[in-house]
């Protein structure tokens, strides 16, 4: 398995400047930055605050593991009664990776985990906004080799973003494709 950095600079760099034409290294789009979250409201709703507790401590341990960083908790901003919501609940978990780190996430998610999620074919080339940043939904958090199947007491899914400073779609498609991404075309 090759490193993600290495072969940013040895293949995906020289591709980048030869198909768009630009001056130097450092015109090339890169990767930015890496955001996961997951939303565990729904799990945690209808529950006693000790059965709360334990989901909300498995979910963070289990993210922590998939990721190599300790998550940062999301709190509810207002009360909503029919999602039995209160001000300042804690619903949900984040993670911002950069640099070393968010590459030995991403080179995990493109080689082990997306091709261990069910019924994967591919992501969409829709995925990717205007800005080129890319957003990939996995539904089972059990897809990562980090997570022993047996342990896990809720499966839960959450979002990946991958933040690019690329000035277009187009660049920023061919940069991920580059990059080892199975997009579809």
């Amino acid at each position: 398995m090759q490193k993600l950095q290495e072969k940013y600079k040895r293949e995906v760099v020289p591709k980048m400047r030869e198909k768009f034409g630009y001056k130097n290294d450092m015109a090339v789009p890169r990767v930015e930055k890496v955001s996961v979250n997951t939303g565990f409201g729904r799990l945690a709703v209808g529950k006693s605050g000790e059965e709360q507790k334990k989901i909300q401590e498995s979910i963070l341990q289990d993210l922590a593991l998939i990721t190599g960083q300790r998550p940062v908790l999301t709190r509810s901003k207002k009360s909503i009664s029919a999602f039995k919501l209160r001000e300042n609940m804690p619903i949900g978990a984040k993670v911002t990776l950069r640099k070393k780190k968010m590459n030995d996430f991403l080179e995990r998610v493109i080689n082990i985990a997306l091709p261990r999620s069910r019924d994967f074919r591919g992501i969409q080339a829709s995925s990717i906004d205007k800005k080129g940043g890319l957003t990939i939904g996995i539904k089972e958090h059990i897809a990562f080799p980090e997570v022993s199947p047996e342990r896990v007491k809720q499966i839960f899914g959450f979002e990946i973003t991958v933040a690019t400073n690329a000035k277009t779609r187009e660049e920023a498609q061919e940069l991920l494709k580059l990059m080892g991404f199975p997009i579809k075309s």
